[in-house]
């Protein structure tokens, strides 16, 4: 844990200017199984060291798969970069942000990605996005100006986006990220219901309502460049092609801070996806990929017959130090001289467990060395589930018997 501080510059000697100026850390995040180390025992060496503590630690929620934890051997782990080249990166943060709650764990599956995805990105924000500059450049050649607020749905969607705004700060500053970004997308949806209560397109086509149509296009514009500004930490590509859209880099988070947009060519910021295609193509995908494994792993019978199996019978076997997982086996091969091979199995058996049973040893193995122990071979055991692994005994078996 002390790369924390050395990794900045600290030195009991005289450490670094940058030391000085980044410790204490104003936030120490970790994951929540992990708290105990980061709570107790590191700020225990910081205090010893006479330092100061971090000033906040996050322990943060994991994130499952439907109900259960990824697991390469349960076949349910999804990664990062498979969903970020199918679906682009801010459509990856968005849902990782706004899918992991402050105190509980977060889930991910395909399905409930692509439903959200759409739901809030493509229907709600992108359709927002999209149909306003649109309108603006029917109705006005894409430059509108604020004008009055005539209407009650008017002051109603300044208010709430003041209150959205107030919200935000409070949000992000305490680190309920999944809180913050619901409140921005329920701000996308008030101004999308906005649409629907003043319809652009009905007042358009009357022309002692161009003047009123003009401020509700200006609100929305206006809405959109703050939910671009509160979007920008969680989906910065699109809030920058927000911003380019509708013309302005203004970020003052603030309602009437950009007095009149000139806006540019309407382009969509996320697609919407074909769950039932976009399923399909996952799992041909899938299966692809097995099919490949099956294909690779596959060996003939010459490489089979390099390798040497040979019947062991465990003499001693006692716990390598410093080391949890491993234990020292000492086998009598059948050779009349006796062979050390380092086990990870300490898990699953105790020595005198060992002692006495006959094993099945890959006996030309190319020696390795463990944890100090040089191990000359690998013994054969069965993983039947993720927490439980079984040696092959061959009681009975002769030591040097070959095994084929």
């Amino acid at each position: 844990m002390s790369n924390y501080i050395t990794g900045i510059g600290y030195d009991p000697d005289g450490s670094s200017e940058q030391f000085n100026k980044l410790w204490p850390a104003d936030l120490h995040v970790i994951g929540k199984d992990i708290v105990r180390f980061h709570t107790i025992y590191w700020p225990i060496i910081l205090m010893a060291l006479g330092l100061p503590l971090p000033k906040q630690v996050l322990g943060h929620p994991w994130l499952l798969v439907g109900e259960d934890k990824m697991s390469k051997s349960r076949g349910n782990v999804i990664y990062a970069d498979d969903m970020a080249k199918r679906f682009g990166v801010d459509a990856v943060r968005y849902y990782l942000l706004s899918e992991m709650p402050f105190t509980q764990d977060g889930t991910i599956t395909y399905e409930s990605f692509i439903t959200k995805y759409n739901a809030d990105l493509a229907n709600t924000l992108g359709n927002l996005v999209n149909r306003s500059i649109a309108m603006t450049n029917k109705y006005f050649g894409g430059k509108v100006k604020m004008g009055e607020n005539t209407e009650p749905c008017d002051n109603e969607l300044i208010k709430t986006t003041d209150e959205t705004i107030k919200k935000y700060y409070e949000l992000m500053d305490s680190y309920h990220n999944a809180d913050a970004c619901e409140a921005v997308i329920s701000l996308a949806k008030r101004c999308n219901k906005y649409i629907d209560e003043t319809a652009p397109w009905a007042l358009a086509k009357d022309e002692t309502k161009k003047s009123y149509l003009e401020n509700v296009l200006y609100n929305l514009l206006e809405c959109i460049r703050l939910l671009g500004i509160m979007l920008a930490p969680i989906i910065p590509d699109s809030a920058e092609s927000i911003a380019k859209q509708i013309g302005t880099e203004n970020s003052e988070l603030s309602f009437g801070a950009v007095k009149e947009y000139s806006v540019g060519e309407a382009k969509p910021l996320f697609a919407r996806l074909d769950a039932e295609k976009v399923m399909a193509e996952i799992e041909s995908e899938k299966q692809e990929k097995t099919e490949n494994v099956a294909k690779i792993s596959q060996i003939g019978i010459e490489d089979f017959a390099k390798v040497e199996l040979k019947a062991a019978k465990i003499i001693a076997c006692e716990p390598i130090p410093k080391a949890k997982k491993l234990l020292k086996l000492t086998l009598d091969d059948g050779s009349g001289t006796e062979r050390t091979v380092a086990s990870g199995i300490a898990k699953y058996y105790k020595p005198e467990d060992l002692i006495g049973h006959t094993v099945i040893v890959v006996s030309n193995l190319k020696p390795a060395k463990l944890c100090g122990v040089e191990s000359n071979g690998m013994i054969l055991a069965a993983d039947c589930s993720e927490d439980d692994v079984k040696v092959l005994f061959i009681d009975g078996v002769p030591a040097g018997s070959k095994i084929r």
